[in-house]
């Protein structure tokens, strides 16, 4: 009797980039190198694809100042997600929080503020003293809340943070760096859609004063809608920085820039350097049916597969139709299978390089079929 060994079968999914032709591929366009920035740590990312563009000392570890906000409201909204606290809900400004040094919202002690003025305060206006608010309501004391604030660190896999504030003053264990905010920033919008829309206000009145959104680029570039500015003397000016355009949606952030007009240009040039040659590409969705392999000893004879979330690449404009998709599934997929079993990978390359890799699942269960039909496959399966 032969034995049948665990096979693997590679389909090529030409069909899915539109069935290139190599003689008759699209010329794409030359990329430069990335531009060459003053900032002491940059980094330009996709959202989607988590392809990084450009990047410069990317995990050294730095002074965040206020980019710290971006975690601070990043718990809240994990707090608000979870039904912990409301919007309308309002706390009791402490004293503490009144005497916050530098930038401020202007909330006085015995003040009720609601945690949506309070995000604003923080997000729009800088305010330490909103973020300190925050931190005690949520937290009891703001010790406690930058313990928190650390757990979602790691969670997020920021190994080269750690937060001893709220607000971001400065402390020798006060750090992250250029790759953790970016990877911050990129959870944030993903997570939190909604809270996200408060980093695109221009400006924000408390107390009879209006304060403009520190991030400038929010009223010279329609594209951008986020995120946040930081300065001290140690860390330098600081962006981080998102923007949209025709559904590209880039991450940008600069560190340690030698003034806030740097910061915005330097910026600015990375937007523009990776929405010039650069496109990404949804190739395919969360959940979505890729292939339809056999499947032996169920009660259908065929099981759906797909990705477990949506896959996208970046890539050199115009480079698309070069795209290869190599699809490997195990062979023979043999019922019962549980509902996202890893049954296969899938590889997408581009010239050669491999540009993702990801676990094929079973998109529904597949139970064991009745037994005079799985009798039929395992003959058939011997004689394969």
């Amino acid at each position: 009797m032969p034995t049948l060994s665990l096979l693997r079968l590679i389909v090529v999914l030409f069909a899915l980039f539109g069935g290139f032709n190599a003689s008759a591929q699209t010329q794409s366009i030359p990329v430069p190198a990335p531009p060459s920035l003053g900032a002491e740590g940059y980094m330009l990312m996709d959202f989607h694809s988590g392809r990084v563009l450009a990047e410069r000392n990317i995990d050294q570890r730095r002074d965040p100042a206020s980019l710290t906000k971006i975690m601070t409201a990043f718990v809240v909204f994990s707090e608000l997600k979870a039904g912990n606290l409301q919007l309308s809900d309002t706390v009791l400004i402490s004293e503490k929080a009144w005497r916050a040094v530098g930038s401020r919202m202007f909330i006085e002690v015995g003040d009720e503020v609601s945690i949506e003025n309070l995000l604003r305060g923080m997000i729009i206006q800088s305010g330490n003293d909103a973020s300190v608010a925050l931190a005690e309501h949520i937290a009891g004391t703001e010790a406690t809340f930058a313990s928190l604030m650390n757990q979602y660190a790691a969670e997020l896999g920021m190994t080269n943070t750690h937060y001893t504030n709220a607000a971001g003053l400065p402390s020798d264990e006060h750090y992250s760096s250029v790759a953790d905010t970016a990877r911050l920033v990129q959870a944030l919008i993903s997570r939190f859609p909604t809270f996200y829309e408060l980093y695109s206000e221009q400006s924000f009145t408390w107390n009879d004063i209006e304060q403009p959104n520190r991030n400038r680029l929010l009223g010279r570039d329609s594209s951008v809608d986020g995120v946040k500015t930081g300065y001290t003397e140690s860390a330098g000016y600081c962006l981080a920085t998102s923007a949209n355009r025709d559904g590209m949606r880039l991450i940008s952030v600069v560190m340690g820039t030698d003034s806030a007009s740097a910061r915005i240009e330097q910026t600015q040039s990375l937007l523009n350097y990776g929405y010039r040659f650069f496109k990404t590409h949804r190739l395919y969705g969360a959940r979505e049916v890729i292939e339809q392999p056999t499947l032996w000893k169920g009660e259908r004879d065929t099981l759906d597969i797909g990705v477990a979330e949506a896959l996208h690449v970046t890539i050199p404009v115009r480079a698309y139709e070069r795209l290869n998709a190599e699809l490997s599934v195990n062979n023979p997929l043999i019922a019962p299978l549980e509902k996202d079993a890893a049954v296969g990978q899938l590889r997408v390359s581009l010239a050669g390089e491999l540009l993702a890799e990801r676990d094929v699942i079973a998109l529904n269960p597949a139970p064991e079929g009745g037994v005079i039909g799985r009798m039929i496959d395992s003959l058939r399966l011997w004689m394969e």
